[in-house]
C-alpha cells in the first residue's frame, strides 16, 4: 500500500514538474505571437484608412514642369515626412523617370511638395489630414502639347495612385 502512495507521489510530482515545464516553454511563444498578430493587425489597419486621390493635373512643355494635386480622402493622417519620403514617378508615357525628391530649387528629374503652408495644411500640424490637398510639382521630360504625361505617387506605407494626364 505504501509503495502504491510513494509511485502515486512520484507519478503526481513528475507531472507538475512536466506540466510547469511546459508552460514555461510556450507561454513566451504564445505571447510573442500575440504582439505579433497585434502589430500585424495594426499597421494592415492603418493601410485601409490611408487612402488619397488624383484631384488636378496641369503640365507645360515650355517650362518642363507638371503640377499634380492630390486629396487625402481617408481618415488617416499623413505626415509631412513620409510625402517626402514617397516614390514618385514621372514623364512621357512609356519614358518616365523615378524622380528625386528636394526641398530647394527643383532641378532635371526631381520633384518637390508644397503642403506645409496654410493654402494646404489648413491646422499647421504637418500632417495631410483628410480632406486636405497637397500639390506636387516635378520637373523631367514633358513631351509635346497633345502628348500624354505619366505620374505616380507611391507613400512609405505601399498605398499608390497614378494618371496619365495630357500637356497643355
Amino acid at each position: 500500500m505504501s509503495a502504491d502512495s510513494i509511485t502515486t507521489a512520484l507519478f503526481l510530482i513528475t507531472a507538475v514538474v512536466a506540466s510547469a515545464v511546459l508552460i514555461n516553454a510556450i507561454y513566451p511563444v504564445i505571447s510573442n505571437m500575440a504582439g505579433t498578430f497585434s502589430s500585424a493587425t495594426h499597421e494592415t489597419d492603418v493601410r485601409i484608412r490611408t487612402d488619397f486621390k488624383i484631384i488636378a493635373t496641369y503640365a507645360s512643355q515650355s517650362t518642363g514642369t507638371a503640377q499634380v494635386w492630390m486629396k487625402n480622402t481617408g481618415g488617416e493622417p499623413i505626415s509631412s515626412l513620409d510625402i517626402q519620403r514617397a516614390d514618385v514617378f514621372g514623364g512621357a508615357t512609356g519614358n518616365f523617370e523615378h524622380l528625386a525628391h528636394t526641398s530647394g530649387i527643383l532641378g532635371d528629374n526631381q520633384w518637390t511638395e508644397t503642403f506645409t503652408n496654410p493654402e494646404y495644411d489648413l491646422n499647421g500640424n504637418h500632417y495631410w489630414d483628410a480632406g486636405e490637398t497637397v500639390k506636387i510639382t516635378l520637373k523631367t521630360t514633358i513631351p509635346s502639347t497633345g502628348n500624354k504625361v505619366y505620374f505616380q505617387f507611391a507613400l512609405p506605407s505601399g498605398t499608390w495612385r497614378s494618371t496619365e494626364f495630357t500637356v497643355s
